[in-house]
């Protein structure tokens, strides 16, 4: 919300000296969020006065080009000769006229030169010369800025006359805040701020008389509560806005266009409530307020043609919908410049419908900006009856005698709290007389009775609905800085918990093998489902949905960290980081059974008790702890060692058993089919029988759903049922100093026996004398047989007190190739 100052004027006496400055401070800490401070006009300086042409020659020169040498009054004892190349001003015209020693917008300096064989003493000026803008409603036609007869006279300063200079604050309004997305909001903060007289613009306007007027039903009262419509006859749409006028609503951010748009939005701004007006000639019978028909359509203002939904809250006549209820009206009943007869609506309506209508169409508007915030109800008589008078001031016509006023405002509620309640929740003391001036001064009705408070709130703050909304007024208005700064006492140093100790290994882990951390948004949409290939009954499409999602394309919060992974992992390989590895530590959020219990609405004024915390966290979802790899392009870089290694669904699992590792857990890899990896090269990650998640090489489909490279390869693990059978210390493998005993294992077992079932077999025959192993060789060829594979283990014997011997390597060897074949019929190669 954009503020001149110079309208804050009007309704606070502010000190002539007025510190700017100081003047947002004081709004900062009352609560409005400074965005920013703007002087505008600066730019221009030095003489600018307003000038009569007295008269003018036309001049075509060898350049094709035709100007005017103009003789101009500038209220000095003789005119001044001006050469100007525009042409839609005419004899006795009053303009504005930079003098030599001006300088006007983008640094461009006014001298007497000559040019076009005269010398030009000043510059006629156009709007954007003066950093106006081409279309700023000052003037009828682009071209030099021509003024009203009664505007001045020669010799007056024109920044006055044109307004072009003042102070703009802009505030970025919290949601809480709707009131002040008006002036007559924000100056009501300046008169508190400054313990001034507010004089309230709808206080001082007498609004519609409630009577016959233009016929109006309402047939959803939920919707809309109270529709008031003002009929105004005989006007000239097409007069111009007033300077002052045009000005406001310019500098307050938004583009004049016509005295009717302009007056309706300068109300909207002034007093918060949206005002629309409709060409009455263009009007089919009654107006109606109803949801919308399946299969209903609208032109909007915007000229989009729009499919109505059932939810949506519209304005209609005989022929159908005229406008977007709150959000935007319809092209049909649009005013023009032949518009003489004019029909005002200012209405009042559910927050809630206006902001689902305007998500849903993609269509915000600064009318529904207000009213999905909340306006003051009762003013929407006051809103009409000032458009009305605007418009016949400066447009010409007649006001109806009455106008038509459907519904009531509803009244708030009242709401009692302990007087000490604010005392309690801020820590510092506040006598109960000082809490009820300080809801007096937000417009509360408030009495005090029995150590008890009981406010009404004002019809311009729904936002004020219990008694955490009053605690919060009463410390706003009596001021944050009188909250003490007190440090609580630090418990007793416990370090990091076992689970935090657990976490930082893993992420310690997987960095020091070469990838890097990614923090990726929690939320999914149905989009990602389909991405990923996930089946209709898959589990992980039971995702809980955000009641208000930042995205409507993403209203899920994830059960698997995989699509932000690849999400981020996409746009890395779009900015050239084409050999990458990325992990993620997260919780999923899973819905869990179903029927869980609301979770209560604790005070602030103390802490939450045991049983409080824990019906809390019998309200939240299952949220486990999860941890997934993302690698592609090249794991090991080219060079005069030799060229790159592709990475390969072989470095996911291998990083599930990286991750393994630093937990002190021995985990089993064997092949399985899951959506969204490639059926055959995906491996499933054990530890016991329980499967703790999957790794390998995404389907081809899912790399090209996200836009990551071929044979990108993933792994998604389990943490926290990882963590729940890690030990707190991880014992380091004793080493010995006496020398390691190597042999070397090739077996033929059936292709379909998994390889880590051959490992765990010659892991558990080999016994406690087996240092490490490693498979170096798979051979499927003739001499392995068909329906068979070969598989070469590397095998490192040692003991920690002695040298072994011969007898003692081989027996080992032995017993590890006996257990293999005879769980799996293994047979040994030569």
């Amino acid at each position: 919300m954009r503020v001149p100052v110079s309208w804050l004027r009007d309704y606070v006496d502010l000190p002539a000296t007025l510190d700017v400055k100081e003047l947002a401070d004081r709004l900062t800490s009352l609560g409005l969020k400074l965005e920013a401070l703007e002087v505008v006009g600066t730019d221009v300086s030095g003489p600018l006065v307003v000038g009569r042409v007295l008269e003018f020659e036309s001049e075509e020169h060898s350049n094709g080009k035709t100007v005017r040498w103009c003789q101009v009054d500038v209220g000095e004892a003789e005119p001044r000769g001006i050469v100007c190349g525009a042409d839609n001003f005419a004899h006795g015209d009053l303009v504005v006229v930079s003098l030599p020693g001006a300088v006007l917008a983008g640094g461009f300096e006014i001298a007497a030169r000559k040019t076009y064989g005269h010398v030009s003493d000043g510059m006629v000026c156009s709007a954007r010369e003066l950093g106006l803008g081409d279309e700023t409603g000052l003037h009828e036609t682009p071209g030099i800025i021509v003024l009203g007869a009664d505007d001045a006279q020669p010799g007056d300063d024109a920044a006055t006359v044109l307004h072009l200079r003042d102070d703009v604050i802009e505030f970025e309004i919290n949601p809480d805040r709707a009131y002040a997305l008006s002036v007559r909001g924000v100056a009501r903060e300046v008169a508190t701020a400054y313990g001034l007289d507010l004089r309230d613009p709808a206080a001082n306007q007498a609004g519609a008389v409630a009577g016959d007027g233009y016929p109006v039903s309402i047939e959803d009262p939920g919707g809309c509560d109270v529709f008031v419509a003002l009929e105004v006859h005989g006007i000239d749409a097409a007069a111009p806005s007033p300077r002052w006028l045009a000005r406001r609503v310019q500098l307050a951010g938004m583009r004049p266009i016509s005295l009717a748009v302009d007056v309706t939005n300068y109300v909207m701004l002034e007093l918060g409530q949206p005002v629309h007006g409709y060409d009455k000639a263009r009007l089919r019978g009654p107006i109606v307020v109803r949801r919308a028909r399946p299969g209903e359509k609208l032109v909007t203002l915007d000229g989009a043609a729009r499919v109505l939904d059932p939810e949506d809250l519209l304005i209609t006549d005989d022929r159908g919908p005229i406008g977007l209820a709150g959000v935007m009206g319809g092209a049909e009943t649009e005013m023009s410049g032949a518009t003489t007869s004019v029909v005002i609506e200012a209405a009042h309506f559910d927050p809630v419908v206006i902001a689902r209508c305007a998500r849903r169409h993609k269509l915000p508007s600064e009318a529904s900006k207000r009213f999905e915030r909340g306006i003051d109800p009762t003013i929407s008589q006051v809103a009409a009856r000032r458009v009305a008078e605007l418009l016949v001031e400066h447009g010409g016509g007649r006001i109806a005698e009455t106008a038509t006023v459907v519904g009531t405002p509803k009244r708030p509620e009242p709401i009692t709290i302990d007087a000490q309640l604010p005392s309690r929740v801020s820590g510092f003391a506040i006598g109960d007389d000082e809490a009820v001036d300080a809801l007096r001064t937000v417009g509360c009705d408030t009495s005090l009775e029995g150590g008890r408070i009981t406010a009404t709130a004002a019809p311009w703050r729904p936002d004020l609905t219990d008694p955490s909304d009053l605690v919060e007024e009463v410390l706003r208005i009596v001021g944050y800085d009188r909250v003490p700064s007190v440090l609580p006492a630090a418990p007793a140093g416990r370090g990091w918990t076992k689970r935090q100790r657990l976490r930082r290994r893993v992420g310690l882990a997987l960095a020091a093998s070469g990838y890097v951390e990614a923090l990726v948004s929690p939320f999914v949409g149905e989009r990602d489902w389909a991405a990923l290939g996930l089946g209709v009954d898959d589990v992980r499409r039971a995702a809980l949905r955000l009641a208000n999602p930042l995205s409507e394309e993403e209203p899920l919060l994830r059960t698997t960290l995989v699509p932000g992974l690849l999400r981020t992992l996409a746009r890395n390989v779009s900015r050239g980081r084409t050999d990458l590895g990325l992990f993620e530590l997260g919780s999923v959020f899973l819905p869990g059974v179903a029927g869980r219990p609301k979770a209560p609405s604790l005070g602030v004024d103390r802490a939450p008790t045991v049983d409080e915390l824990k019906e809390l966290e019998a309200a939240l979802p299952d949220q486990p702890l999860h941890v997934a790899v993302a690698v592609t392009g090249s794991r090991g870089a080219a060079g005069w060692w030799g060229p790159a290694r592709p990475s390969s669904w072989a470095d996911a699992v291998e990083a599930a058993r990286e991750i393994a590792r630093a937990l002190g857990v021995h985990v089993r890899v064997e092949a399985a089919q899951q959506a969204l990896w490639h059926p055959g090269r995906c491996a499933r990650v054990l530890l016991g029988d329980s499967v703790l998640g999957h790794a390998g090489e995404l389907h081809p489909r899912v790399c090209t759903a996200y836009g990551v490279p071929p044979r990108t390869s993933v792994v998604e693990l389990d943490l926290d049922a990882l963590m729940q059978q890690a030990p707190d210390i991880v014992v380091a493998q004793r080493f010995s100093s006496y020398p390691v005993g190597k042999e070397d294992v090739a077996l033929v077992v059936d292709s379909s026996v998994p390889t880590a079932d051959v490992e765990a077999a010659l892991r558990e025959g080999a016994g406690a004398l087996l240092e490490s192993m490693r498979l170096f060789d798979v051979y499927t060829g003739e001499q392995a047989g068909e329906g068979k594979k070969s598989l070469a283990f590397s095998l490192r014997f040692r003991a920690p007190d002695r040298t072994l011997t011969d007898a003692e390597i081989k027996a080992a060897r032995h017993g590890a190739v006996a257990l293999a074949a005879q769980r799996f019929g293994a047979v040994q190669r030569g």
